[in-house]
């Protein structure tokens, strides 16, 4: 069993790594791949050191699984190319989530539609898998019809360079900027580019990947995206009109119930869900129950995941872990 990680210099890399780590996933060998300027360098994993090696080179040892983490332009050229080789390729940037030809895939929801001949898989945006991880139970059971979906989303989902513009404001030292206005003690309504509809893209992707995953477009889903200055994880509230009506205990029983959610919802010791508790965690935190008492059938909920864990590298770690699984049934 032969994985490759590829963009392992990075903030998602680095964290697929550790994620590879502490879920103690088997396998022979390990490649580290990186840009042809980081390649000869070291970089160690359990006490091992590796070399970092290029995508060639990673490509002529056609390993079983390669996670790339290295954006969806770098994707588009060379998932294709383990593909050929017979290496499956776990995809965590934007590139094939919306392809008819590639699925996407949160494992406790659609992981099941996966075959051997899925060799690019889809992980989906890291604000969406948090959201519909948090949704599964409650759609299985109630259905839904309607969410509005607010974000609130941590600089560590635009990567190092937001993370230093941040920390640099927040010492006030001049620095590169990631991001069209001052980050730290504020916040922008605008993650990724406008489109023509006067959404941004993050929007976007969270609407239509959402229909994917639960393989349902007649789920009607409005998202506004926020970027704030926290680096634990992602912050979403959540309106939801269900098509059945609910019992609020009912709710707290499928949640509490659910393996990947964590329940904290007891206002009154001030408990709910925070970045700071959600920060390195692999769960789905979920809290702030309530009924929204303006429309029927209609829920209000917080939900709260670090971003770089679930929300990408643990999702993508758990896709192989399924399909090794697959593999070792067969």
């Amino acid at each position: 069993m032969r994985i490759a990680v590829v963009g392992a210099t990075g903030l998602v890399g680095g964290e697929i790594l550790e994620v590879l780590e502490e879920r103690n996933v088997q396998f022979d060998e390990l490649y580290l791949v990186a840009s042809a300027r980081s390649a000869g360098l070291k970089k160690t994993f359990k006490g091992k050191e590796y070399t970092l090696m290029t995508m060639q080179d990673a490509i002529a040892l056609a390993p079983d699984f390669a996670v790339f983490s290295a954006g969806g332009g770098t994707s588009l050229e060379w998932a294709p190319k383990f593909a050929e080789v017979g290496t499956t390729v776990v995809d965590n940037s934007s590139a094939w989530r919306m392809s008819p030809d590639h699925k996407l895939i949160v494992p406790e929801i659609n992981a099941h539609s996966l075959s051997a001949d899925d060799k690019i898989i889809a992980n989906p945006n890291c604000s969406t898998i948090q959201m519909v991880v948090a949704l599964e139970p409650l759609r299985k059971r109630y259905g839904i019809k309607r969410i509005v979906v607010s974000t609130y989303q941590s600089v560590t989902g635009s990567g190092k360079a937001a993370v230093d513009q941040m920390m640099n404001e927040r010492n006030g030292i001049e620095g590169e900027m990631c991001y069209p206005h001052k980050i730290d003690q504020n916040a922008l309504p605008h993650i990724d580019v406008f489109q023509d509809n006067g959404y941004t893209k993050e929007e976007m992707k969270m609407i239509n990947e959402t229909k994917k995953i639960f393989d349902d477009d007649t789920i009607a889903l409005t998202a506004t995206t926020v970027r704030i200055p926290t680096m634990g994880g992602h912050s979403e509230a959540l309106n939801v009109e269900f098509k059945e009506d609910f019992d609020l205990e009912e709710v707290r029983s499928l949640l509490e119930g659910t393996e990947g959610i964590i329940l904290q919802d007891n206002p009154a010791e001030n408990l709910y869900p925070m970045p700071l508790t959600a920060h390195k965690k692999d769960e789905v935190f979920v809290g702030r129950l309530r009924r929204d008492e303006s429309q029927a059938n209609t829920l209000n909920m917080w939900v709260v995941a670090d971003n770089l864990r679930k929300g990408a590298a643990t999702n993508a770690v758990q896709i192989v872990e399924y399909l090794q699984q697959q593999m070792q049934e067969a």
